[in-house]
């Protein structure tokens, strides 16, 4: 064998097996950062040619100037092995993130079309009893064998509400869950909770339970005032539902960082763990002994509010034990405008 060709069979064997370890450890690190991998395939090649290289010039004893000509010339390419894995990183980067958001779009198309599935299901569950009722209640009317014809009348009336109730419940859900983007205006969030107090004041007057007045933050929020509304609404009157009589339930909202919280406390004696976890799931209801049963949406449509908002809605304990809190919370439209000075 000529020294050229042993030169060149020495150089393909170490320009082989730099490549092939530095393969090997790319594709580790592909595995949790692929565009750290894309950015570092060029440089392992530059640096198994000039292995390979150096290896051949030092077996074929070229001069020293030749020597370092060569390693001068291959160096010269790494700039370039840099700017291209930069470009690569930055492209698999980019696929990484689609691929990312496609898969939490599918997973979020996922929980919602099993959502909506449920929701049908105790939809024509829960609308059967009112049904029911309507029907018996026409047909005795329709026979004459009511004593109190005005009764039924209210009983017909107030079931015909309840499944209005239902109906507007899984609108609202569908409109929240949907492509379309929630209008944005500003609003001021202690007004809209003032309103709210407001518009529950007879139900807790009803069940003998006090609205108390928390801090105010004076915030105003970018959202649609309407869903804001009903998102607050819901929670304090699901709070008025579950403290006992004589009980208090306490409203108000504060500033923490970038967002504005609105928080709702009551007196319901605290919830388990089983209770914690499904609590915002659709239909799930609780104890429902103390009040008319619905169909469990009111906490869905308030957290689905709340990230339609780009922000979230949470439950939890109060230390003491005696009862719970729920956050709704809200980015606050102060956040990132300019300073007056600036």
């Amino acid at each position: 064998m000529t020294p050229e060709t042993s030169a060149v069979a020495l150089s393909a064997v170490v320009t082989a097996g730099a490549g092939g370890t530095g393969a090997l450890l790319l594709a580790r690190l592909a595995r949790e950062r692929p565009a750290v991998a894309a950015l570092g395939a060029p440089l392992v090649l530059v640096g198994s040619l000039a292995a390979g290289v150096a290896v051949a010039t030092r077996s074929m004893l070229i001069a020293e100037d030749d020597y370092r000509t060569l390693l001068f010339v291959l160096l010269a390419g790494a700039p370039m092995a840099v700017v291209v894995g930069l470009l690569l990183a930055r492209r698999v980067w980019r696929l990484e993130h689609e691929a990312a958001s496609s898969r939490a779009a599918r997973a979020r198309d996922r929980e919602i079309e099993t959502s909506r599935r449920e929701t049908i299901r105790w939809l024509s569950h829960d609308l059967r009893t009112p049904l029911a009722g309507i029907r018996v209640l026409a047909e005795s009317l329709e026979d004459g064998a009511v004593a109190e014809p005005a009764r039924a009348h209210s009983s017909i009336v107030r079931e015909v509400d309840r499944m209005d109730g239902m109906v507007d419940d899984i609108a609202e859900l569908s409109r929240l869950q949907g492509p379309a983007e929630m209008p944005r205006e500003p609003v001021e969030l202690d007004d809209l909770v003032s309103d709210a107090v407001s518009g529950v004041s007879p139900l807790a007057d009803a069940a003998g339970v006090r609205l108390v007045a928390g801090d105010l933050a004076g915030a105003t929020v970018l959202g649609e005032a309407r869903a804001l509304s009903r998102a607050v609404s819901n929670v304090l009157r699901n709070a008025v539902q579950h403290t006992p009589s004589g009980g208090s339930v306490t409203v108000g909202t504060r500033r923490d960082g970038d967002v504005v919280r609105v928080e709702v406390a009551d007196g319901c004696g605290g919830l388990d763990e089983e209770s914690l976890r499904h609590v915002f799931d659709a239909g799930w209801r609780g104890d429902t002994s103390r009040h008319e049963r619905g169909m469990g949406l009111g906490l869905t449509i308030t957290r689905e509010v709340s990230r339609a908002h780009g922000g979230d809605a949470t439950l939890a304990n109060l230390p003491d034990g005696e009862g719970c809190v729920v956050t709704l919370a809200v980015p606050d439209a102060a956040a990132g405008r300019p300073s007056a000075s600036g």
